[in-house]
């Protein structure tokens, strides 16, 4: 049986369609950070492996299903071409099934800063129109500090932040960032959390 082409699309980064509502602008600072603190041989390179995966739609846009915080970054530092790597190409569907599609594979998050499901037509239509969700910065910082593993699961952040949302308030986190990191950490590591997608399971001590 012959293997399916995988199709490499070269597209203007500010004309790509995300797929989710929110995003941590903390996280994209510290994206940024990272892409001003190495040189252009580095960023070629950053360039050329990170695909984005995407949807062709029937509009014709390019609807992006990861990577949105990447995405968000690169377009503040004036990045103008990004490589995707097509998932589906859904140009010949009829417009009214494209997000049922897309629902139905996982492949869109409609849902605010509040946790709440909204409806497709919410979801914004460009990168930069994507508001903050600072317990998605939260659920990106412990999982970079090794508080769950890294899912192929979509959205499986957002699943994180949720459960934080419900249970660090906003104050602390707005204010004691250190605090409600030790917090979130100690949940990460606790049973509370080994329903979410990437537990690691129960750890002593987990800051150290």
């Amino acid at each position: 049986m012959p293997r399916a082409r995988t199709e490499l699309v070269s597209a203007k980064l500010k004309h790509l369609r995300p797929t989710q509502m929110t995003l941590g602008f903390r996280e994209v600072r510290y994206r940024r950070r990272m892409w001003k603190s190495i040189g252009k041989q580095a960023r070629e390179q950053l360039l050329a492996s990170h695909w984005f995966p995407a949807v062709r739609a029937p509009d014709g846009h390019f609807y992006i299903v990861d990577h949105h915080h990447l995405g968000r970054a690169l377009l503040e530092e004036e990045v103008a071409h990004v490589k995707l790597i097509l998932l589906k190409n859904l140009s010949h569907m009829p417009e009214g099934d494209f997000w049922t599609f897309m629902d139905h594979h996982q492949w869109v998050h409609p849902y605010n800063a509040k946790g709440r499901r909204c409806a497709f037509d919410s979801v914004p239509n460009r990168l930069e129109k994507l508001t903050d969700d600072p317990y998605r910065s939260l659920a990106a910082e412990v999982r970079r500090h090794g508080g769950f593993a890294k899912e192929i699961m979509p959205y499986a952040e957002f699943l994180w932040a949720n459960y934080y949302r419900g249970v660090i308030p906003p104050a602390l986190l707005q204010h004691q960032w250190r605090k409600a990191m030790a917090k979130a950490m100690a949940l990460a590591h606790s049973g509370a959390t080994e329903h979410l997608p990437g537990w690691s399971g129960v750890m002593s001590n987990p800051l150290r």
